[in-house]
């Protein structure tokens, strides 16, 4: 956080899983990754379509809670790392690419890893096309992308009504879930309230290059975008 002319400016890294930069992080050859995939697709569907196989189909893996899809029977290993909170993000995919025993011990996975590094990075560049599109979604894991959204202080500090958010919400819940789950659309439960303001004016200044959010975003008065986080923060 820096102070410019009476004005907060907040350098938003918004995703924890990736150190952001001004571009985004190249993770590997997407297209050579393509191949590398097809010893993973022989269980693990990816893709317009995809299903549960013999393990849970991979869109939107990055940064998706483990264990996530209450229709697939998951093995004991993997749900007590659920229980343990850990996510798909970039560190523990790549780990569990490298060696899935050694990150999960008594995981059902029967696959001995890739122990060649550019074949993780590849593959894992190749999952990301099938995940949140930063484009899109800056924050979106791991290639979030640095924003500059300028605040004044009297707006960061306000404090929102939790129950005028709740009001509020029907709107956002339309799209998002209220669960936490993931279903191609971001989950916005459980954010930092200062995470969901500074997320909000970014659509409503057009810093975020979001269409439907930036419409959704410039009908919102700054004591309702703080309403709405208070609300929406509150929420496990």
């Amino acid at each position: 956080m820096r102070y410019a002319g009476g004005v907060v400016v907040i350098w938003a890294a918004l995703s924890s899983a990736a150190q952001a930069d001004e571009k985004a992080l190249q993770i590997g050859d997407a297209a050579r990754g393509a191949e590398v995939f097809q010893v993973c697709a022989q269980c693990h569907q990816v893709g317009d379509g995809a299903s549960h196989g013999t393990g849970p189909h991979l869109n939107g893996i990055f940064d998706r809670k483990v264990a996530q899809f209450d229709d697939f029977d998951y093995s004991q290993g993997i749900l007590r790392a659920r229980r343990d909170g850990m996510v798909w993000d970039l560190e523990h995919l790549e780990a569990y690419l490298t060696n899935p025993k050694t990150l999960v011990s008594g995981t059902n996975m029967e696959f001995a890893g890739l122990s060649d590094p550019k074949d993780r990075g590849d593959v894992l560049a190749y999952l990301r096309g099938f995940s949140a599109n930063p484009q899109n979604i800056p924050e979106a894991a791991p290639t979030a992308l640095k924003q500059d959204v300028e605040l004044p202080p009297e707006v960061l500090a306000m404090v929102g009504d939790p129950e005028y958010g709740e009001y509020l919400s029907t709107e956002c819940t339309t799209c998002h879930q209220l669960d936490g789950d993931y279903d191609g659309i971001p989950v916005i439960t459980g954010w930092l309230e200062e995470d969901f303001v500074l997320a909000m004016h970014a659509y409503k200044q057009k810093i975020r290059p979001h269409p439907v959010m930036q419409m959704m975003a410039g009908r919102l008065a700054d004591d309702e975008i703080a309403a709405l986080a208070a609300y929406f923060g509150a929420l496990e």
